[in-house]
């Protein structure tokens, strides 16, 4: 009878299970979704105030822990009345200029400058608010459920509210 040392049957053992593991781990990967583009003409922009839109791009920012990302597009000279959120927000700044600033009401003199290609980490339930120069788009994600609680929501105007008169010359 011949012996089999307990070293070599110990090596043949992880063989195979790494042989195992790999052949699971490829076909893991040739069975989940392709990766998915998403085009910016296809994005699908909601009037959330007036002069600002939100477009999802990806999961879904109402689920509870879920990822999401979205966008955020605000024409010239907007501002963000203060407001925050239940989860903690991640922006990055894709076009314009975005200045944001903490605290329970709009200070001109708390704004800090973010420039395109910025990135900003803010803790859940910060009071902060926003100005934008030039038309500004950001990208928000994080984990939903994603909301905008304002701080006084007599400073938001509705999408549909009409233009301010212009004083006459």
């Amino acid at each position: 009878m011949r012996k089999i040392r307990l070293g070599s049957v110990c090596v043949a053992l992880i063989g195979i299970a790494a042989v195992a593991t790999a052949a699971y781990s490829q076909e893991k990967k040739e069975g989940a979704e392709a990766h998915k583009i998403v085009h910016f003409g296809d994005l699908k922009w909601t009037p959330i105030m007036k002069g600002c839109d939100l477009a999802p791009v990806s999961g879904d920012s109402n689920a509870e822990g879920a990822p999401f990302v979205l966008r955020i597009r605000c024409a010239d000279g907007i501002k963000l009345p203060a407001h925050w959120h239940p989860t903690d927000e991640h922006l990055t700044v894709l076009k314009g200029t975005f200045l944001v600033g903490m605290g329970e009401s709009f200070d001109e003199a708390k704004l800090q400058t973010m420039n395109v290609g910025n990135f900003l980490t803010m803790p859940k339930e910060m009071r902060h608010f926003g100005l934008c120069k030039g038309e500004t788009i950001v990208q928000v994600h994080g984990a939903g459920p994603f909301k905008v609680n304002w701080v006084n929501p007599s400073e938001v105007q509705p999408p549909d509210a009409p233009a301010a008169a212009k004083p006459k010359s």
